[in-house]
């Protein structure tokens, strides 16, 4: 056994064995995670290192349906349940929430647009593409987004309202 050149040793007395270095971690990736392939996330998740799951964790937040979301999604399911795996699999379904949300308020927000240069009212808007009031102001509020077809509906009522107006001024 080496000895260290503490002379306190242990609790006991006896000295303390020589360290033999820092615990050996498998090397991380220093790229970018979204360049990592599978079998590296799938490592990333076997350690305890902290700092390399953040990475991940901000990869998935940054794309929540690109490619290393999939591959975590693809580890998650065919590995068995690391300590993070419930982690990461509830920051998936949460970016996910968080960018469906998003995206449900920034279609309201393009339909208020195209109900405001139509001139039109709320009701009469919702009456001429053919859905109940109560509907239309669901999607103009950001809370469900509505079908593309009908998104190509109200920019063609839009459009033709505007042009409309155009005319008359």
């Amino acid at each position: 056994m080496t000895l260290t050149s503490d002379t306190r040793g242990d609790a006991a007395g006896r000295p303390r064995p020589a360290a033999t270095g820092p615990r050996s971690r498998p090397a991380v990736d220093q790229r970018p995670v979204e360049f990592w392939p599978t079998s590296a996330i799938r490592e990333a998740l076997e350690t305890d290192d902290l700092t390399v799951w953040q990475r991940i964790v901000v990869a998935i937040k940054r794309d929540p349906y690109g490619r290393t979301a999939r591959q975590v999604e693809e580890v998650l399911d065919n590995a068995p349940p690391y300590g993070v795996s419930r982690a990461l699999d509830e920051v998936l379904t949460r970016t996910r929430a968080h960018l469906e949300a998003n995206e449900c308020a920034e279609v309201g927000r393009h339909i208020s647009m195209l109900l405001q240069r139509s001139g039109l009212g709320q009701d009469e808007f919702a009456s001429r593409i053919g859905i109940p009031a109560d509907q239309f102001a669901s999607y103009l509020q950001g809370t469900t987004s509505p079908a593309a077809s009908l998104m190509i509906r109200m920019r063609r009522l839009s459009d033709r309202f505007a042009k409309m107006r155009g005319h008359a001024d």
